[in-house]
């Protein structure tokens, strides 16, 4: 299935807020373990693909061997500026690129990386073809993707939440593209079209973590191109909106620091 547009710009205030608040809420458990498993190979150059704000090239800076070299890549400039900002324990070479059409030559990198980024993709199968390009032989694919978003408590309560407040037309963002990405059976038949052979998948079960309720709607209702759905249906609601989530996510998990449920797969592969 086409994903919209909008599913795949991250534009505007949307990377700064991803990065304050998405960032820890969900993403840093994972990048913490794509790290640590692409850092035991002890690569000598790796690429990053949809790197986003930079959560695994963070923790790849300081992973990686004293001598590997790190390129980080993402679709969007608005992305790659954040993560340039913030910055890593390394010189790292960031650069705006499309993961369907990767600027590198063959066989170029040991290792390519990619945190919860492969859903976006509107062909895998290409875009894994283009990873297995650029990896030199035996050299090694690791991403993830979200489970379901049954799964995955608090995107499920947002997404449910917002169906309340737009009847008619609800935003089916975090449900659509974030969590549509889930069958294992699909996932490792497009990873074979890709031309690598069977993939080592691993489902991860991890808390999701935050200060309050309003933090964790913050970060999906304006941190993500769920911000940019609710305002198109109307602009004036997206203060409304976020209140409402974090009023549906205190009565579910409490008024203060909140904890739920979030798994992913891992997906590790060799050229």
């Amino acid at each position: 299935m086409a994903l919209p547009d909008i599913d795949k710009v991250f534009a505007g205030s949307i990377p700064q807020l991803y990065d304050e608040y998405f960032v820890p809420l969900i993403f840093e458990p994972y990048a913490i373990d794509l790290s640590a498993r692409a850092a035991a190979r002890r690569p000598g150059r790796v690429l990053e693909i949809a790197a986003g704000t930079g959560a695994v090239t963070r923790h790849l800076a300081a992973d990686l061997p004293p001598g590997s070299a790190i390129v980080a890549t993402d679709l969007n400039p608005g992305m790659i500026a954040r993560a340039r900002e913030v910055g890593a324990a390394r010189p790292v070479e960031w650069q705006t690129a499309d993961a369907m059409q990767l600027p590198f030559a063959d066989a170029t990198f040991d290792a390519v990386v990619c945190q919860f980024g492969v859903m976006f993709f509107p062909d895998r199968a290409a875009a894994y073809a283009e990873a297995r390009r650029v990896l030199r032989p035996g050299g090694a694919f690791l991403f993830n993707a979200w489970d379901r978003i049954e799964a995955n408590e608090f995107a499920d309560v947002v997404t449910a939440t917002l169906a309340t407040l737009f009847p008619g037309d609800p935003p089916r963002f975090m449900a659509r593209t974030p969590h549509g990405y889930h069958d294992t059976a699909t996932i490792a038949r497009d990873v074979a079209a890709g031309g690598f052979g069977a993939p080592q998948i691993t489902t991860l079960a991890k808390r999701s973590k935050a200060p309050s309720p309003r933090h964790v709607a913050i970060a999906y209702c304006q941190g993500t191109p769920l911000r940019s759905e609710i305002e198109a249906r109307d602009a004036a609601r997206l203060g409304e909106a976020t209140e409402a989530c974090a009023d549906a996510i205190a009565r579910r998990f409490g008024a203060g620091a909140v904890d739920a449920a979030i798994q992913a797969h891992v997906v590790v592969v060799e050229r």
